[in-house]
């Protein structure tokens, strides 16, 4: 028998939270930002980055000998800064505020300083950093980068629903441009720590939360969180984490246009000899048609289109975390995503859950059993 995953409204309200369980919201945080601005990364070669990015459909803003910056088509900041390093590794990322009046808030209630941006960058930050260790930028008043030409969505004939008629459907097998930074998923040590943290710092709100079966009574296990910008809608995630035994960055996800984009985009990275790591496939949380792939380092970065928007109004879901319940459709999850196939990275996974289960933390024995529960579901 097929396996049935529910439908997001109906793990809403009705079946959503038990009485006493987390609200995924603060009370009264001390801003509200808007979105993402822009995510930064150390590498060794700027040279070998700047052409894995072309490639997955950025544009390059400018690259110096220390520094890249990356965009896609939308106006706003460059959406992803790359600074020479002597290895490969995520620092943190910058969240837009509505206005540098919620910057100095920010810093007031921090005992932090509002700092100059650098003039390529312009405008105001408040650098923090959150539970787990994690560079956290609030910026306002950063220079607006003008749109780019986008790249054209296709036409569907749906059925006797006919849209297209006496033309070809011919999409180009190059580059799926970017439109935009969607979002970015961190494993921690210190989940809920974190979580409440974002919540009351950045007024972000969760849209589902995930738990270990057998184990909802200890409270999520994973969190997707979403800016709150009330009535307005937004993404389902702009920040997800994820409980685990060391604190890291997992993926990021940028937006493309649509399906034949990020398709005939794939197969430009595939004959360009570069690894995809799990696609296509369409996600449960967040609804995203998506494709993963890994950059020459062996960061994981994702293609989606057709993400799921949400306002205000909506409560956190509720349901258990499953590697099968990763995707509504696409082939099955594979150990490159999940981050155990043999290897290196495998290998300092396996070392920093012997160094969690003997740290003050929330991934204990017990956790530890859910994880793997997880994995082989």
């Amino acid at each position: 028998m097929a396996s049935h995953h529910g439908t997001h409204n109906d793990l809403h309200s009705e079946q959503g939270a038990r009485p006493g369980e987390h609200p995924g919201r603060a009370k009264n945080p001390v801003i509200k930002v808007l979105d993402l601005a822009w995510l930064e990364f150390c590498k060794p070669d700027l040279a070998a980055s700047e052409r894995f990015a072309r490639a997955f459909g950025f544009t390059t803003v400018s690259r110096t000998a220390d520094e890249l910056q990356l965009r896609g088509t939308d106006a706003g900041a460059p959406c992803v800064v790359v600074r020479s390093g002597p290895r490969s590794r995520y620092l943190g990322a910058a969240f837009r505020a509505a206005d540098s009046t919620d910057v100095v808030r920010l810093a007031d209630a921090t005992g932090a300083a509002v700092e100059k941006l650098p003039e390529s960058i312009g405008g105001l930050s408040v650098n923090l950093t959150d539970p787990s260790g994690v560079l956290v930028r609030v910026v306002a008043d950063t220079h607006e980068l003008a749109t780019l030409p986008g790249q054209p969505t296709q036409v569907f004939n749906f059925g006797r629903d006919v849209r297209r008629a006496n033309a070809t459907q011919r999409p180009h097998r190059e580059p799926a441009k970017i439109q935009r930074l969607g979002h970015v998923v961190l494993q921690t040590t210190k989940s809920i720590e974190t979580l409440n943290w974002y919540l009351e710092h950045l007024g972000l709100i969760v849209s589902d939360f995930k738990y270990y079966q057998g184990q909802r009574e200890r409270g999520p296990t994973m969190s997707f969180i979403r800016c709150d910008r009330g009535m307005t809608p937004t993404d389902h995630h702009t920040l997800a984490m994820t409980l685990g035994p060391s604190n890291r960055y997992v993926h990021s996800a940028y937006q493309v246009a649509d399906l034949d984009a990020l398709a005939a985009g794939g197969e430009y990275l595939r004959d360009e000899g570069f690894h995809r790591s799990w696609g296509i496939g369409r996600h449960i949380e967040g609804s995203q048609i998506f494709d993963y792939w890994r950059d020459p380092d062996g960061l994981l970065v994702e293609h989606f289109a057709d993400g799921d928007l949400f306002d205000c109004t909506l409560e956190p879901g509720w349901s258990p975390m499953t590697a099968s319940g990763l995707a509504q459709w696409g082939p099955p999850v594979t150990k490159d995503f999940l981050g155990i196939s043999p290897g290196p990275d495998a290998l300092r996974e396996v070392a920093s859950m012997a160094r969690a289960l003997r740290s003050d933390n929330e991934f204990d024995l017990t956790r530890l059993r859910g994880l793997l529960k997880v994995v082989s579901s």
